[in-house]
C-alpha cells in the first residue's frame, strides 16, 4: 500500500504523525519505508533521530534521484538512530527506513524525467514494502503534482495507493483542508488533468484530524464548566463547517489527540515513553496503532 500524506498548510502535524505511523506499522512485524518529499523542509531525518540527516542528506537524496538520477540513499532507522529506545529493536519487528530528501535543496518543477523516476521509485519500493508512506511539501506543491502524474501511468494505475489529508481541527484549516482537495487546482482537479477519474480519485482520499482537544481526557479536567460548554459549542460548529467543506465525518479516517510530547518534541511515541516514563499518552499511541491499520485495511476506505 502507497499512502500520500499531505496537508493543506504547514504545522498540522502530517510529517511527526506518519512518521509514527510507519514506527507503528514496522513495530507489527511490518516493512515500512518513509520517502521524504517535503522538498522545502526534509526534516524526516529529525524525527528519526538521524543525526547526518536532519534536515535531509548531505548527497544522493530524493532531489538528486528525481532531478539528476543518482540512486537515492536509503537508511536502515534501526541501526542508524541515535535514540536508544529505537536502537532497542524489538524482536520479530520489520524493516524500517528512510529515504530523506536532500539537504539545501527546495522544490522543483516537474518534467517527464522526473515523473518517470518517481514512477519507477514507487514502483520499487511497493514490491519491497508492505506499507510506502510519501510525505509530501504541504498545499498545491510540485512534489504533489509529480506523485499525480506518476501515479497516473501506466505501470501504477492498478496500484493500491490511498491520499491521508492532515488538518487541524479549526476553522481556518478546515477550509484550506476542502480547497487542497476540492479547490480549483486542488488534488482532484490536478489528478484529472493528468488522467486520473476524478471519481475513483476521490474514493482514496481520507481525512485525519491532528492536534484534537479532547475536553473529556483526564488532562483537561481543570476547565470550568463554561469552557467546556463553550468547547462543546465550538466543536458543533466546526463539524458543521467540516461537512459543508468536505472534509465531514463522512470521509474520516481518524483523530490523532493533543499531546503534550507531540506538541514540543515531534518524536516518535515508544511504548516506553507511555508505560515507563509516562510522559506520552496511552490514548495518542492507540490512535496510531488504529490509524495506521485503516491504512492498510481496504474495507476501511470502502464508503468514505
Amino acid at each position: 500500500m502507497i499512502i500520500f500524506a499531505t496537508s493543506d498548510k504547514g504545522g498540522t502535524g502530517r510529517s511527526v504523525t506518519s512518521s509514527n505511523l510507519a514506527y507503528r506499522h514496522a513495530l507489527q512485524s511490518n516493512d515500512a519505508v518513509y520517502l521524504d518529499f517535503d522538498f522545502g523542509s526534509p526534516t524526516a531525518g529529525a524525527i528519526f533521530d538521524l543525526s547526518d540527516a536532519q534536515a535531509g542528506a548531505d548527497s544522493n537524496g530524493l532531489h538528486s534521484y528525481l532531478v539528476d538520477g543518482a540512486p537515492p540513499r536509503r537508511i536502515n532507522v534501526w541501526a542508524e538512530t541515535q535514540r536508544e529506545a529505537l536502537r532497542n529493536r524489538p524482536a520479530g519487528t520489520g524493516r524500517l527506513t528512510l529515504l530523506p530528501g536532500d539537504r539545501g535543496r527546495g522544490e522543483f518543477v516537474s518534467s517527464p524525467s522526473i515523473v518517470e523516476r518517481c514512477a519507477d521509485l514507487l514502483v520499487r519500493v511497493d514490491e519491497e514494502y508492505d506499507l510506502v508512506l510519501v510525505d509530501l511539501s504541504a498545499g498545491r506543491s510540485y512534489a504533489t503534482e509529480i506523485v499525480l502524474a506518476a501515479t497516473a501511468r501506466p505501470e501504477l494505475r492498478e496500484a493500491a495507493f490511498r491520499w491521508v489529508v492532515f488538518h487541524r481541527w479549526t476553522r481556518q484549516h478546515i477550509v484550506a483542508a476542502g480547497s487542497l482537495v476540492h479547490g480549483a487546482q486542488g488534488i482532484l482537479e490536478t489528478g484529472a488533468q493528468h488522467g486520473h477519474d476524478p471519481t475513483q480519485l476521490r474514493e482514496r482520499i481520507g481525512f485525519v484530524r491532528t492536534a484534537v482537544l479532547d475536553p473529556a481526557a483526564p488532562g483537561q479536567n481543570g476547565l470550568r464548566p463554561e469552557q467546556l460548554a463553550w468547547l462543546d459549542v465550538c466543536n458543533t460548529r466546526l463539524q458543521d463547517l467540516a461537512g459543508r467543506h468536505g472534509v465531514g465525518r463522512v470521509r474520516l479516517l481518524g483523530e490523532v489527540p493533543l499531546d503534550p510530547v507531540l506538541q514540543w518534541q515531534e518524536q516518535l511515541l515508544t511504548n516506553d515513553d507511555v508505560w515507563l516514563h509516562r510522559t506520552a499518552n496511552e490514548r495518542t499511541v492507540n490512535a496510531f496503532e488504529d490509524l495506521v491499520k485503516k491504512l492498510v485495511d481496504e474495507n476501511d476506505w470502502v464508503g468514505l
